[in-house]
């Protein structure tokens, strides 16, 4: 008789920084009926990985969940896997870094459960092979990883069903496909269906084991899935036609396989992720010609027999893709390598909070919300800030430091200012802008802010696709979270960030240049500056200059632009002083503004809002836009987080004021997300000479 083994295993995880409320709805809708179904089919064997601050939320809250696995773990019916304790891409972090996330993991699973995790759940399956030594070290005996990565090795579908063992530098690792067909089918298609692929699997000799993996989430928070794996029992169902027919389908862990069966022989396997995965990372263009081609081998009947040889990207290029996640990923590396670097014992918690720091979830996007979520990407600045200033006491740091370096990597020096009170980040080579501005007293960036790109799923929301099969994969349908999103799909052609110089064509209005549909007559925006600083009075001065254009069809009108940053160590205030200089005999009518951006996470709270001296706005939200005349005076008020950023010029200004928007994709649809509020002081004048104007940007904490 034909049989074959089978692994059920699910992966949980939250980001840091998720709401508690996502907690709870995922507890209430997949962890805690999961759990409930399988506890009473106590001959299903399931494995779990959950992510540490996960599995410190429940302990926490739900210290019964924990008390049920524990049963579970005794009476041999759960397995459970560790993995980065934060659930950090390991191939981007430094070694250390892997195998302690790895051993805080195991550390935490072997003190609550009493028993040793000994296979691992590699986070969102980016594999790259060097990562073996590190596995091996931080006690791993093996991981599962998709199929996908097995078939760009060369495999067919019936080499997959056991395992491999690699090596790197003679350290062995044992490594488990996820079938693919199991994770699109699970839980979304009819049972007959599964059980027809099992039998078709089996073997004679029963030595094949087949793996569905895949998030748990699906088992309930997804849209829709509630309701069909529970109210409609689609899992009970999928637990008793297992329980039917154990005669010859036999649930197994991995661990259990791995101890029964010899390997399949030694692979080594390519870099790669899942198939999804792999077109993300890719440029939208690039991702609409995959999917066009991979649709072409389909109605020609040959993608099954070549889809091995059909990939997308690389996962390491969304940082080239999102400039902001490579700049939060190079402050994490700058950090990390910092902490090793000191002389005197930096305590544990530091290199934690640079842990914390490595959650994948903001550092790229694909199908959830990921980097354009602003409550994701503040804990990990709030956690590598909370690192850095344990650092500066650690030093004993107490004035300002200057330094020229390329800090993100791109060919071009960038200027970084920092001080116990604030950093700030400049890159000559993109308009001379301010990119990073850190207020280390509440350990908040406020530049943290993502601009408006084209993504490859936003041509959908332009043919007005909003349909959804209740049973569908998530990578399936449309959902929008509000009518008319496409209104704002206005995609940005320089990175928002501030002390960004603008001279503005005749036309443009506020909503022209809010949707980056306006003319820009000078080159200045994203164009290289020089730079020098020295040392005055205690602080650093930064001076960016650039000798560039006016262009009117093709006559260029020549301007000098210089910018003066002054900043004190100790001060919560920057001074900018900018001269623009006429460099013709002619006078020159100009429209000069200068972009300023801050990001407050949310655009429509109460307790956080605009003020403009002398003037009662109708509408203070931080979402708002407007146009004000003769301003001297504005700031923006956080009262959550306790700080507010105020704005002073000596030269009146019209004072433009708009939120950058963006509109992503995550598991429950489209969305248009609040990344900041940018704000352009602007002046009309004719230039004969010289134009001055001073603008001074004060950060403080709100009196309590």
């Amino acid at each position: 008789m034909k049989s074959i083994s089978t692994v059920f295993a699910v992966h949980n995880h939250q980001p840091i920084g998720n709401f508690e409320s996502v907690f709870e709805e995922a507890y209430q809708h997949s962890y805690k009926p999961l759990l409930d179904v399988l506890a009473i089919h106590p001959s299903i064997k399931l494995t779990q990985h959950w992510t540490g601050p996960l599995l410190e939320w429940l302990v926490k809250r739900h210290p019964e969940l924990i008390e049920k696995m524990k049963q579970m773990v005794l009476k041999g019916q759960l397995e459970l896997l560790t993995g980065a304790y934060y659930e950090a891409i390991l191939a981007i972090i430094p070694e250390a870094d892997r195998i302690g996330q790895i051993r805080k993991l195991s550390d935490f699973i072997e003190k609550t459960f009493d028993v040793e995790p000994r296979g691992m759940w590699l986070a969102e399956r980016v594999w790259e092979q060097p990562l073996v030594g590190s596995l091996v070290k931080a006690g791993v005996e093996f991981v599962v990883v998709d199929d996908t990565h097995f078939y760009h090795a060369g495999l067919r579908d019936e080499e997959l069903l056991g395992y491999y063992i690699t090596e790197e530098e003679g350290a062995l690792l044992k490594v488990i496909p996820i079938d693919n067909r199991l994770r699109y089918t699970v839980p979304f298609r009819p049972l007959e269906e599964i059980l027809h692929y099992l039998q078709k699997i089996a073997s004679e000799d029963g030595r094949r084991v087949v793996v569905n993996a895949d998030d748990g989430e699906k088992f309930g928070v997804w849209p829709n899935t509630f309701k069909s794996v529970y109210e409609e029992r689609w899992l009970e169902n999928f637990c008793k036609m297992l329980e039917e027919n154990r005669s010859w389908i036999h649930t197994t862990h991995l661990g259990a396989y791995i101890d029964n069966h010899l390997p399949e022989g030694r692979i080594y396997l390519p870099t790669s992720s899942y198939s999804e995965m792999m077109k993300w990372a890719l440029n939208p263009t690039a991702f609409v010609h995959l999917e066009r081609f991979e649709n072409q081998l389909k109605d020609a009947s040959l993608y099954e027999e070549n889809a091995s040889f059909v990939r997308g990207g690389y996962w390491r290029n969304f940082l080239t893709r999102y400039p902001e996640a490579n700049h939060m990923h190079k402050k994490m590396l700058r950090l990390a390598h910092r902490a090793r670097a000191q002389k005197k014992k930096v305590p544990k918690n530091v290199f934690e909070k640079i842990w914390a720091g490595q959650c994948n979830d903001p550092y790229w996007h694909g199908v959830f919300g990921g980097l354009y979520l602003p409550n994701l990407r503040f804990p990990v600045y709030r956690n590598l800030l909370h690192a850095e200033t344990r650092l500066d006491a650690l030093e004993g740091r107490r004035s300002v430091t200057v330094e020229e370096t390329d800090f993100d990597v791109d060919g071009f020096p960038e200027v970084l200012i920092e001080s116990p009170m604030m950093n700030l980040y400049f890159k000559p080579s993109m308009g001379g802008s301010l990119v990073e501005l850190d207020f280390k007293p509440a350990h908040f960036n406020l530049l943290d802010i993502v601009s408006r790109r084209e993504e490859g799923y936003h041509r959908r929301l332009l043919f007005k696709k909003n349909e959804y099969d209740n049973k569908a994969n998530i990578h399936d349908g449309v959902l929008v979270k509000e009518e008319g999103l496409e209104q704002y799909l206005n995609f940005d052609w320089y990175r928002h960030a501030s002390l960004i110089d603008h001279f503005l064509g005749e036309g443009t209005t506020l909503e022209s240049f809010a949707r980056s549909k306006y003319l820009e007559l000078g080159d200045f925006v994203n164009q290289p500056y020089e730079s020098k600083t020295r040392k005055v009075n205690g602080g650093i001065e930064l001076t960016l200059s650039r000798s560039g254009a006016l262009w009117r069809e093709t006559k260029a009108h020549r301007i000098f632009v210089e910018k003066k940053i002054l900043y004190r160590g100790e001060d919560e205030k920057i001074e900018t002083r900018y001269m623009i200089r006429n460099m013709e005999k002619d006078p020159v009518n100009i429209w000069f503004g200068v972009e300023f951006n801050v990001g407050m996470m949310a655009g429509d709270a109460h307790d956080r809002y605009y003020e403009i001296e002398n003037l009662s706005l109708t509408d203070k939200r931080l979402r708002s836009s407007g146009e004000e005349s003769n301003v001297k005076h504005w700031k923006l008020v956080d009262e959550w987080l306790g700080i507010e950023t105020e704005f002073s010029t000596n030269a009146p200004a019209t004072l433009w004021r708009a939120p950058i928007e963006t509109v992503s994709l995550s598991e429950s649809g489209f969305e248009r997300i609040y990344q900041s509020s940018m704000l352009i002081p602007n002046w009309k004048l004719r230039l004969e000479s010289e134009f001055s104007v001073r603008i001074v940007q004060t950060v403080r904490q709100l009196q309590k």
